[in-house]
């Protein structure tokens, strides 16, 4: 199993096919059916995407077999890794904190996080898999 991320998920949607480099199954937070939806609206919004692609791709992401994963200490975890890593924010390390709790790697293509995430030892990109 892999956890994935918004920068993982939204090329995949846009492109044909995009999720079939994945050979396990995909996990993620909750978080990520709203980020998805919102970076597409915002990208049909500002005339980034037409209306028509921006909906292809958010079918696209419903399509893609990706799997709500709850797990009742993610909120704690994610606290935890945000400190850890400086964040003010928690909403990258609950993605984090699942791949951790379901003892998976989490895929990612935000090179800020990365870099940040690397000494977890399981955060890696889709190119490495």
């Amino acid at each position: 199993m892999l956890v994935i991320d918004a920068s993982v998920a939204l090329p995949a949607s846009a492109s044909p096919g995009g999720f079939e480099i994945f050979r396990e199954d995909l996990a993620a937070p909750s978080l990520l059916w709203s980020e998805v939806r919102s970076v597409l609206h915002e990208s049909a919004w500002r005339r980034d995407v037409s209306d028509e692609q921006a909906m292809r791709s958010l079918e696209a992401f419903a399509r893609s077999g990706v799997r709500e994963r709850r797990h009742r200490r993610l909120g704690e975890v994610a606290w935890r890794i945000a400190s850890d890593l400086g964040s003010a924010k928690t909403y990258d390390a609950e993605y984090l904190a699942l791949a951790e709790l379901l003892g998976c790697r989490f895929v990612t293509l935000d090179r800020r996080l990365r870099r940040g995430a690397d000494r977890l030892g399981f955060v890696v990109s889709p190119d490495e898999i």
